[in-house]
């Protein structure tokens, strides 16, 4: 069964991360910067690891713009979150290999599905995030169910 933690971030912070990753994902591949790539995976396999109030672009806005102009906070799962940010380590380690090892064309190909999957995260469409909800308690994105979520 899938847990959950609820924990409360800056909901500035998390609009930060979410946002600021994605471009940098549309930056790595619309000039082809397979180090921007590592910096991607490298954001995310933090961001996985030390788990959401302290992911690397969380910390950074806590620690610097929150301080000036405090935000509401926000409450997020946990555990969600760690999973999204599994998936984009992922996502971008395998298009690493892709670059150095394989085909870099795959590689990039990679980095575009995954700079979809981020914009439309960082947008609040169906995002990693939601589809843990949806595997762990049928709370699926509005496009699988065909309908609005409420």
């Amino acid at each position: 069964m899938f847990k959950h933690k609820l924990v409360e971030v800056p909901s500035a912070a998390f609009n930060f991360c979410r946002i600021t990753v994605a471009i940098l994902v549309w930056i790595s591949f619309f000039f082809r910067s397979k180090e921007m790539v590592l910096f991607i995976f490298l954001i995310f396999l933090f961001s996985a690891i030390l788990k959401i109030r302290k992911a690397p672009m969380v910390f950074l806005y806590t620690n610097t713009i929150n301080k000036i102009k405090k935000s509401k906070d926000i409450i997020l799962d946990e555990y969600a979150l760690a999973f999204a940010h599994s998936l984009g380590a992922i996502f971008s380690f395998i298009a690493l290999i892709c670059f150095y090892f394989f085909n870099p064309k795959a590689g990039w190909m990679i980095i575009f599905l995954l700079a979809l999957l981020k914009t439309s995260g960082a947008c609040g469409f169906c995002s990693a995030l939601k589809l843990y909800g949806c595997m762990s308690s049928n709370n699926c994105c509005s496009f699988i169910k065909g309908k609005k979520n409420d």
